[in-house]
């Protein structure tokens, strides 16, 4: 017998259990990606036996919950005694409907507050939280595509949309999508053991467990608005990002003249769309080269670069480094080690240097 089965044999009861309150039209793979690590974690390979874990989808009636593609997921058990959880965790989903969250559901979210459990809020799930009075004091984290939707909601409070998840005490906020699997793994690590996080994750097909810090991809931070021309404009930017759209294709999208396009960019953002689609593109590759080891060539090709020289010359216009030198440091901060002084070149930043010029290398 393993010494995992001999741990889930002499198991009397889960290290980890969590109640889930599920918002109408929630984000059905953030909810996913959170059970998925939860079930994953809890037994031996994939055998799905909820022994380390357990979960319970919460209502105030029977009736399916239906989340934003359609699907309908079965309540499990009634709202009764918010104690018997370590985590409450409501998945939030489309903005329009987190207002209909029964009055019967708040009551309870309020309950497990004055008891001392835990509350997560998944994707708008923080949105449900604020909206319950129960956000108050802590730092809230918020995908960046709903980072404005939750200034306008929220005035006065500033939400962060450059972490992929927060822990702040007894309030744990998640941008949502893949960040769930993320902050499930947080959870399992802290309760169960990192062997088993990483276990559920690797089934998962996901590298490693990222931590609370690990930047949202998405439109850099500075360029978000409230006006809804250059929202959809900067939306368009970000989903052709390999074949950049020209500012008069982009204004003819939009059913308006380059002249009007200019000027919503101008007062909205202090840039136009030309300088903001740059923004756009290389925000992403510094994205790609935090979190991937694509080649610049590769990466250039991806963010609508001619070559690897032309991406070299606008990354250093803006950063002051070149990709590669800019990758290093990051990855030096990451460990926790003093990022390289000077320009020594070793044979793998000879190698480095080669690809930045678009360059063939062997290896």
């Amino acid at each position: 017998m393993s010494s995992l089965s001999r741990t889930l044999s002499q198991t009397a009861a889960p290290r980890l259990r969590i109640g889930f309150i599920l918002a109408r039209r929630f984000t059905l793979c953030a909810f996913a990606n959170f059970v998925d690590v939860l079930r994953l974690a809890a037994d031996e390979g994939d055998r799905s036996r909820p022994i380390l874990c357990r979960w319970r989808v919460l209502s105030h009636t029977s009736d399916p919950v239906e989340s934003s593609c359609g699907i309908r997921i079965n309540p499990e058990d009634p709202l009764g005694d918010p104690r018997l959880f370590d985590y409450i965790v409501v998945v939030g989903g489309l903005i329009d409907e987190i207002e209909k969250l029964p009055p019967e559901t708040v009551a309870y979210l309020r309950r497990a507050a004055a008891e001392g459990v835990p509350l997560v809020g998944i994707c708008t799930g923080t949105f449900v939280l604020h909206r319950a009075g129960l956000m108050g004091g802590y730092r809230a984290c918020v995908s960046w595509f709903h980072h404005e939707d939750f200034l306008t909601e929220f005035e006065g409070l500033l939400p962060v949309s450059d972490q992929i998840f927060v822990v702040d005490r007894d309030r744990l906020t998640c941008s949502g999508g893949a960040s769930s699997a993320h902050l499930a793994a947080f959870l399992v690590d802290r309760h169960i053991g990192s062997a088993a996080a990483r276990k559920a994750l690797a089934i998962m097909i996901i590298d490693e467990a990222m931590g609370a810090e690990r930047p949202q991809p998405g439109l850099p931070l500075e360029l978000t608005t409230r006006d809804p021309v250059v929202k959809r404009a900067l939306l368009i930017m970000q989903q052709t990002m390999d074949a950049p759209i020209t500012v008069a294709r982009l204004a003819e999208r939009l059913g308006i003249s380059r002249r009007q396009l200019e000027r919503h960019f101008i007062a909205a953002i202090g840039m136009g769309p030309h300088d903001a689609g740059l923004r756009v593109r290389l925000g992403q590759v510094r994205h790609l080269l935090q979190r991937t080891d694509r080649t610049i060539s590769a990466i250039a090709a991806e963010t609508g670069f001619s070559d690897a020289s032309h991406l070299v010359r606008a990354f250093r216009a803006e950063t002051g480094q070149t990709p590669s030198a800019w990758r290093d440091e990051m990855r030096s901060v990451r460990r926790g080690a003093p990022p390289a002084a000077g320009a020594v070149q070793s044979a793998e930043g000879a190698e480095r240097a080669a690809d930045e010029r678009g360059e063939p290398h062997g290896g």
